[in-house]
């Protein structure tokens, strides 16, 4: 049996139209926005424009805000606080609201190719990085790069 893939992307330093070619080049159907505030001073990265710019080409676009780091997790991410971040997003993950929107996840995930989205361009310094690990350890990640 094939191993089950997630595909994750980070937006920051790329165009919407950089981001879109990225994804379809890989095959993504689907983006699962994983951003506990789906808004960007970046322009075509608020909800709604980027839905529309996705769908245009094709992609599905589905936004699970529980499965997004809280305030003090993204502050602590932006002060370079990466282990404080990913203690703070271990008890996000705990909560009955994440337990959901991670099975719809899942169930998104395996119907179609999917791709986790945040901003941070370095998974490593992203919280889709433990989602990914808690949720899904057992998938296949692939990294993709706008």
């Amino acid at each position: 049996m094939t191993a089950k893939r997630i595909f994750t992307i980070g937006y920051e330093g790329a165009t919407q139209s950089e981001l879109i070619a990225a994804l379809k080049q890989a095959g993504v159907a689907r983006v699962i926005d994983v951003r506990a505030v789906p808004l960007s001073r970046k322009p075509g990265f608020s909800k709604n424009v980027l839905a529309a710019g996705l769908k245009e080409a094709g992609i599905d676009y589905v936004h699970l805000k529980a499965l997004g780091t809280p305030p003090d997790g993204r502050e602590a991410a932006r002060k370079g606080r990466f282990a404080e971040m990913e203690r703070i997003y271990a008890a996000q993950l705990e909560t009955p609201e994440a337990g959901v929107e991670a099975a719809r996840m899942i169930a998104l995930a395996e119907e179609a190719p999917s791709a986790l989205l945040c901003f941070e361009r370095d998974p490593a310094h992203c919280h889709r990085t433990p989602l990914r690990e808690s949720v899904i350890a057992d998938w296949k990640a692939v990294d993709l790069y706008a």
